[in-house]
């Protein structure tokens, strides 16, 4: 499809909303998390649609799914970093909740997402 683009996927949207703000609620965290789990967190957020982008001009089924994988595993990863921020107290009970509806709310179309790919016929495999 022309003009057709990474950014109109509503999984990447929803993605990229979590990103800023996970580095919203980072930038609160002590300075010499900086490199633990500041850096950790982010990495892995940032991997959710940056993954989703790669693999969006992929033109294999199996290819593109590879890289929508790594997006889940990214995902799955921020849940137990929007945990362990709260339970260290770098993050409030307010700011994980909103972490882990943005993050649901991304794993939602992200899945949706996927399956699509895996519906849809009309992808190479």
């Amino acid at each position: 499809m022309e003009g057709y683009s990474f950014r109109d996927i509503i999984a990447w949207q929803k993605a990229h909303d979590f990103v800023l703000a996970v580095y919203d609620k980072c930038k609160n965290f002590p300075q010499w998390e900086r490199y633990g789990l500041w850096s950790q967190f982010t990495r892995a957020a940032v991997s959710i649609p940056a993954n989703i982008a790669e693999g969006n001009k992929k033109l294999g089924k199996a290819d593109k799914l590879r890289f929508l994988n790594i997006s889940q595993s990214s995902l799955e990863e921020c849940r137990y970093y929007i945990i362990l921020s709260q339970d260290l107290h770098y993050i409030s009970k307010e700011d994980a909740d909103l972490l882990n509806y943005k993050i649901e709310g991304t794993s939602w179309y992200l899945n949706a997402y996927i399956n699509g790919i895996i519906n849809n016929s009309g992808i190479k495999d």
